[in-house]
């Protein structure tokens, strides 16, 4: 679904504004580090954080990702993907939290040793944006 160019652009560029829908109907948005993976955009988030627990319950949702003069942009309308402990194995969402930042920093952890620990007390999860539409000016 992501063209070339979208990738390119995303790969460039990591800001980007996640719109969830809250247990009563409101929209949250939430300021993220993202990059392209699989077949959307994904991003890293613990589990007790607003927007995981409102994914996890509704996982439709909008991407925006955004280059510094907020002019060139991409939005992504589609449903979110997760990959939890409580429905990854313990190697493939290790190796999923590695990419996800490889993907969103733009570059490889200093030691990954420590940063599997850090995922595993924080309880973080790789959210997968999957896009149904995807619309903006750096397409």
């Amino acid at each position: 679904m992501l063209s070339n160019k979208t990738r390119e652009f995303l790969a460039q560029t990591h800001r980007g504004v996640i719109t969830t829908t809250r247990k009563n109907g409101a929209v949250q948005l939430s300021i993220i580090s993202c990059g392209p993976y699989r077949d959307g955009v994904a991003f890293t988030v613990t589990s007790t954080r607003s927007k995981y627990w409102n994914l996890k319950r509704d996982p439709r949702c909008s991407l925006l990702v955004s280059n510094e003069s907020w002019w060139g942009f991409v939005v992504l309308e589609g449903h979110a993907e997760i990959l939890s402990p409580d429905n990854t194995p313990a190697d493939e969402l290790r190796l999923a939290l590695r990419d996800v930042f490889r993907t969103a920093s733009g570059e490889e952890h200093s030691n990954w040793e420590e940063f599997d620990q850090a995922m595993v007390t924080d309880k973080r999860a790789a959210i997968i944006v999957v896009p149904e539409h995807v619309y903006g000016t750096a397409m």
